[in-house]
C-alpha cells in the first residue's frame, strides 16, 4: 500500500515521515473490537512515550472486517482518545478495504484514496500534523487533486496498484 499513497503521492506528508523512519507499522492480532481497543491504547502510550515515532498505522485484518462495523468501531476508536485524555494530542484517520464516502458510488474513484488491502486505524500526532500542514500551505485542494489523479488512472489501474499490495 506504501507504493499507493506514497508513490501516488496522495499524502504530501507521507514520504518524508517513512523515508526519515518516523512511521509504525503494527499489525494487531485481536479478532474483537475489545482487542482492537486494548491494541489502540497500547499504541497510543508507544506514541506518547517515543517522540522519535511521527505516526503509526495500526492494522487489523481480523477485526472489523465489515464496513458498517468498522465505522462503529472508528467512532469508538475516537471515544477512547477522548476519554483518554489524548484529544488534540492524536487524531485517527480511517482506512478500510471497502471505504466509501458518504453519497459516492462504490466504485467511486474519491473512495480509493481510503482503501488499505486491510482495515487501518492511522493514528496521527496533531501537532505534527499542523506543522506538515503549515510547510505546506493550503491543504483544501489535496483531495480534489488526488480524485482526478485516481480518476485519470482509472479502476483497472487502481485495482492492480491494490493488487500488488497484497501478499501473493
Amino acid at each position: 500500500m506504501q507504493e499507493f499513497a506514497v508513490g501516488l503521492n496522495l499524502c504530501p506528508f507521507a514520504n518524508k515521515e517513512l523515508q526519515a523512519g518516523r512511521v509504525r507499522f503494527s499489525v494487531s492480532q485481536a479478532d474483537s473490537l475489545e482487542g482492537l481497543l486494548h491494541d489502540l491504547h497500547e499504541e497510543l502510550l508507544k506514541l506518547e512515550q517515543d517522540d522519535a515515532i511521527a505516526t503509526t498505522m495500526l492494522i487489523h485484518p481480523d477485526c472489523l472486517q465489515d464496513f458498517d462495523d468498522y465505522l462503529d468501531g472508528l467512532n469508538l476508536a475516537n471515544g477512547l482518545l477522548d476519554s483518554l485524555g489524548y484529544n488534540g494530542v492524536f487524531q485517527i484517520a480511517g482506512f478500510h478495504p471497502n471505504y466509501r464516502f458518504e453519497g459516492t458510488a462504490a466504485d467511486a474513484a474519491e473512495n480509493y484514496t481510503n482503501r488499505t488491502p486491510y482495515p487501518t486505524l492511522h493514528i496521527l500526532r496533531e501537532a505534527d500534523l499542523e506543522q506538515a500542514i503549515d510547510t505546506y500551505g493550503d491543504t483544501g485542494e489535496i483531495p480534489e487533486r488526488n480524485i482526478t489523479r485516481l480518476r485519470t488512472m482509472g479502476l483497472a489501474q487502481i485495482n492492480n496498484l491494490r493488487q500488488a499490495c497484497l501478499p501473493s
